[in-house]
């Protein structure tokens, strides 16, 4: 059963293709400098989510090297709108901006520097025409352990039948482990999505998938 699922799942990697042979290299270079970037499987769900919406502003927690946000930035484009995206780590931010430039979309979304608990509330005082800014499509893919934080400040920011897609939220399987078998130094993390699960599931308009390392998703 388990090879079937691993089988079936590179199975569904490699139907996502790019032709671009810039987004190839950026992701190559991402893998080999060992950061972390979202799977093809839960990528190519993901564009097809957003897609489906048509987003048209869009916001991204954790950049990293702007891989996904690549794929988010011409969406939110297409449909006349901008993407922004916040990331902590300033190599990772360079190197996202860098990319973004290279791929020609820079000038037409926003990357930003800093820490997402403190940027998500300076995003909200921005207004556009007299109107808060808002968003269509969220996607959180930043510190785990504070999932639950960044989700709570975002919610409000989203539109009305907009969606948060949380990735990784099964945090390397271990959201189901029994409580002897998770490693001592993930113990708070599993414990924190844990409680952010639930309250999801009781709370939100919510679904979990069971693929990549556990996708998370609340429509408004």
């Amino acid at each position: 059963m388990l090879e079937n699922f691993i089988e079936s799942s590179k199975y569904s990697q490699n139907l996502f293709q790019t032709e671009d042979e810039k987004i190839v290299g950026i992701e190559k270079e991402s893998l080999e400098n060992n950061v972390p970037i979202i799977t093809k499987e839960v990528l190519n769900f993901m564009i097809f989510t957003a897609k489906g919406i048509k987003a048209r502003n869009i916001l991204e927690i954790g950049t990293a090297t702007g891989y996904s946000g690549i794929f988010l930035g011409k969406i939110a484009n297409e449909n006349g709108g901008t993407f922004t995206s916040i990331e902590i780590d300033e190599k990772r931010y360079n190197k996202a901006v860098e990319n973004f430039e290279k791929v020609g979309i820079l000038d037409k979304n926003r990357l930003i520097l800093g820490d997402a608990l403190e940027k998500i509330p300076e995003i909200a005082q921005i207004e556009e025409n007299s109107k808060r800014e808002t968003f269509d499509f969220i996607f959180i893919d930043a510190a785990k352990g504070q999932y639950m934080k960044f989700f709570e400040m975002c919610y409000d920011l989203l539109n009305e039948n907009g969606i948060i897609f949380i990735d990784n939220i099964m945090f390397r399987g271990l959201v189901t482990s029994e409580e002897k078998d998770i490693p001592k130094r993930y113990k708070t993390i599993v414990n924190r999505l844990k409680q952010f699960i639930e309250k999801l599931n009781y709370e939100y308009d919510f679904v979990l998938l069971p693929f990549g390392d556990g996708v998370g998703l609340v429509r408004k």
